[in-house]
């Protein structure tokens, strides 16, 4: 869709929101229309021309769904990314250590996540198993420190230009929320393994969503990271996939846009 069509989808949406009749306040449509101009044009590209009544509604079943998530920590839908940052200090709490069972195996003996995305990767992954899948977690819950001494060892490897590609700067991180995780191998072969496979077809079921997806790095910053998912909960991802390209950076993004508008 070129730049003419995706304005006339946000357009389109614009005068309905004026002159027909909605089941939401003026109020709320005038909102809704001010977030969705606001969006980035390869935001705009991806959302589809539909009924603001019904993106209200989905919206709003996400947001109730934060009551499902510790009021102590950061929101699920937490906008974090190269511009967007949280503090040194800040430790999810409540973090639950993750050992190696019968549904999954880890490769370190420091994984930690919030309960929230323990409780949903346990679940997901007895099910893998019941498929004949059985998945191994190599990176959880990252401390700012320890994302500071990661991203200066890939500088040092690497060069800074490719560590900015491939690893977030410290207080950057989707890690130091406690709701993300990387599947191993930590590398582009878990595209072609069975569990990875496994993954990309069902673990939108259960809440995890893909962070950095193919051909979007202009948009979130990084390559592609096929093992990189993230816990936002099943109403959230249900919503990305609707309404924004399946693309969490652009879902994200909206909500907190609407948070702030």
């Amino acid at each position: 869709m070129n730049k003419k069509a995706c304005i006339l989808v946000i357009y389109s949406l614009f005068c309905a929101s004026l002159f027909a009749a909605h089941k939401h306040s003026k109020a709320e449509i005038e909102k809704l229309n001010r977030v969705l101009v606001s969006m980035s044009d390869r935001c705009k590209e991806v959302i589809p021309n539909g009924n603001p009544d019904e993106l209200l509604d989905d919206l709003y079943k996400v947001l109730e769904s934060e009551k499902n998530f510790s009021s102590e920590d950061l929101s699920p839908f937490y906008l974090i990314d190269k511009t967007h940052k949280v503090g040194a200090d800040y430790e999810p709490k409540n973090l639950v250590h993750l050992t190696k069972n019968e549904y999954y195996d880890v490769n370190k003996n420091s994984l930690n996540l919030r309960p929230e995305a323990y409780n949903a990767l346990q679940i997901m992954c007895a099910d893998a198993k019941k498929d004949g899948v059985y998945l191994t977690i190599s990176s959880t819950y990252r401390s700012y420190e320890y994302q500071k001494n990661l991203f200066d060892y890939w500088v040092r490897v690497d060069g800074l230009e490719e560590a900015e590609r491939e690893s977030a700067r410290p207080g950057t991180s989707q890690h130091q929320l406690g709701m993300a995780l990387d599947f191993a191998p930590v590398d582009d072969a878990f595209d072609l393994t069975t569990g990875g496979k496994w993954v990309y077809q069902n673990a939108w079921k259960y809440g995890w969503s893909l962070s950095f997806p193919k051909n979007y790095e202009d948009v979130t910053g990084y390559r592609w990271e096929c093992w990189h998912f993230r816990y936002i909960g099943k109403e959230a991802v249900d919503f990305q996939r609707k309404w924004f390209g399946d693309v969490q950076q652009f879902m994200i993004e909206f909500i907190d846009a609407w948070k702030n508008s």
